[in-house]
Order: structure tokens, then C-alpha cells, then sequence
């Protein structure tokens, strides 16, 4: 399974990629406006520090407008993936970008039909929402099992379920589990997954013994 963190915060990018754990990067409207910066400017450095995918949302609504802004967005970098939401206008827009060659990350998917339209239109990248869908009482985790199950029967699709909104470790592995291609985690989701009791408690009887030996390896 392949990693993204879902952030447009340099410094948390950086510090992920430099653990050698991050395959690449979603941002949106909302967290672009979080990091008070211009979208260009945060795209391109994000892109010099991440080689994979790199997730730029268009803002526009209408196919036309959506094309203007992917032409922009597609510009600043090879690695660029123009995000378009699950519309019409959407999947028109991922349908010619793709024809292009030019990756296409279809974003707030919340049904599995979605799902197989962005296929049909030819997305690099599918994003269901996991935990908007737990908020309304839903199973979030019940969609990635059907959007991975029906992809699965049709070896043509190569669109990748990149699995979206996790809130928790449980999600990440619960869709790893159904064999989802990529998740895109928040950095305190992230942080999370090193964390054991178990592991803490043996690290700290390991320290202890080892200082009873005097000993010192450099």
C-alpha cells in the first residue's frame, strides 16, 4: 500500500518524506487556505520535496473553467495530479485530462456507482471518503470493500483506490486489509501508527539494562 499524507504544511512534508515512508501528497481548497499561501507556491515546493503524486485540486465548477485551472495547476510540476470533484463537469474534465496522459485524482466519492463512473472516465486516482461517511452513521469502510471488489473484476481499470477522510490507524489497516491501493493520511494519523505500549515498555527495559553494563558502542 502506498502512503500520501493529506497536508499542505511544508515542514510536516518534509519530515514524513524524510523517513522514507511518503509516496506522495493530497491537498485541497481547505488546506491550502490553512497554510495561508498561494497555491502555486505550495505546489511547487512540495513537488521538489515528494517525486510521487502530488494532488492539486481545481476550484472551478464548470468543465470549461476546470480545464483553465488544470492547464495552470499541470504546469508547475511533472508530478502534478489535477484533483477534480465526483461531478459531471468532473468526470468530463478527468476524461480529457486522462486522454492526455495527465493524472486525474476524482475526489469526494461517496458511492461505489461514483466510483466505477470515475473508472469509465479514466481516473489515475478514486477517493472515497471513509470518515465523512462514518459521521452520518454509515460504514465508511464498507464502500472501499465494494469499490475494491468491483475493480477487481475488470482487470481493464486501472484506476488506484486512494482511500480518503481517515481519522484512524483502524481505517489505514481495515483498507489495507481489502487490498486498497494507497491511503492519504493526516500527519498526526501518521504519528499514531509508530505507537505501541508494548513497544515503548521494551524499548525502556532494553535502556535499562544495557546501562547497567557500562558499556558504550561509540
Amino acid at each position: 500500500m502506498k502512503f500520501f499524507v493529506d497536508t499542505a504544511e511544508i515542514s510536516e512534508i518534509r519530515e514524513l518524506a524524510e523517513t522514507g515512508l511518503l509516496d506522495g501528497v493530497t491537498t485541497n481548497p481547505t488546506l491550502i487556505a490553512k497554510s495561508g499561501r498561494n497555491i502555486a507556491e505550495v505546489i511547487a515546493e512540495i513537488c521538489e520535496i515528494v517525486s510521487g503524486p502530488v494532488s492539486a485540486e481545481v476550484a472551478a465548477t464548470d468543465y470549461k473553467q476546470m480545464l483553465m485551472e488544470a492547464a495552470v495547476l499541470r504546469r508547475i510540476a511533472k508530478n502534478v495530479t489535477i484533483k477534480v470533484p465526483l461531478t459531471p463537469d468532473g468526470l468530463r474534465a478527468c476524461y480529457a485530462l486522462s486522454r492526455e496522459g495527465i493524472m486525474v485524482n476524482v475526489t469526494l466519492c461517496f458511492s461505489a456507482a461514483q466510483a466505477l463512473l470515475a473508472a469509465k472516465a479514466g481516473a489515475s486516482f478514486i477517493s472515497p471518503f471513509v470518515g465523512r461517511l462514518d459521521d452520518i452513521g454509515q460504514n465508511g469502510m464498507d464502500l472501499i470493500a465494494d469499490i475494491v471488489q468491483i475493480y477487481a473484476n475488470y482487470p481493464a481499470i486501472k484506476t488506484e483506490v486512494l482511500v480518503a477522510s481517515i481519522r484512524n490507524p483502524i481505517h489505514l489497516i481495515e483498507a489495507a486489509k481489502m487490498g486498497a491501493d494507497v491511503a492519504t493520511i493526516p500527519p498526526a494519523v501518521i504519528k499514531q501508527l509508530y505507537h505501541h505500549p508494548l513497544t515503548d515498555k521494551g524499548l525502556a527495559a532494553f535502556l535499562a539494562d544495557w546501562g547497567k553494563t557500562g558499556q558504550s558502542i561509540v
